[in-house]
């Protein structure tokens, strides 16, 4: 067995079985779903942002509302800050946010003394998939009966 997975130590990570990674989806859809919600806006802002210096640099300049623009800027960043309080509060169970956009979750799973990931996108009904540490999104598999034997591991 080796004792570093990738950037991994098995010594200081938390692993899942399949049937408490499947427990958590409730919550962690919620947070997820709440963390795009906010990133989403907040591009939607930094677009009208950006959108709003090119029309003064290609016009030479304008009289702009500062007041409204300051204001637009720290809406954008309660945004990105409540995306990134979401994707910390995940981190923190365990659970590795891999993206975003698509809302891909991953769980790492201890199964015949290897570190595997348990991969769940959003929209999917239940956790069927996973992939070797190295393998990532590319390299799903079904989830076969060595994972829904219920474990009495200690994590």
């Amino acid at each position: 067995m080796r004792p570093w997975v990738g950037w991994y130590h098995l010594g200081t990570m938390k692993t899942f079985t399949l049937e408490e990674a499947q427990a958590l989806l409730p919550v962690l859809e919620s947070l997820l779903k709440r963390a795009m919600e906010s990133k989403a806006a907040a591009e939607a802002i930094g677009e009208e942002l950006t959108d709003l210096s090119r029309r003064i640099f290609l016009s030479g300049g304008m009289l702009v509302d500062t007041t409204k623009v300051v204001a637009r800027k720290l809406v954008m960043e309660e945004h990105q800050k409540r995306a990134k309080d979401m994707v910390a509060e995940m981190d923190a169970v365990g659970v590795q946010v891999k993206d975003l956009e698509s809302g891909l979750l991953d769980f790492p799973c201890k199964v015949d003394d290897e570190i595997v990931l348990l991969c769940w996108k959003r929209g999917e009904p239940t956790i069927e998939y996973w992939h070797s540490v190295e393998g990532g999104f590319r390299g799903r598999q079904l989830v076969d009966d060595r994972f829904r034997r219920r474990s009495d591991r200690l994590n």
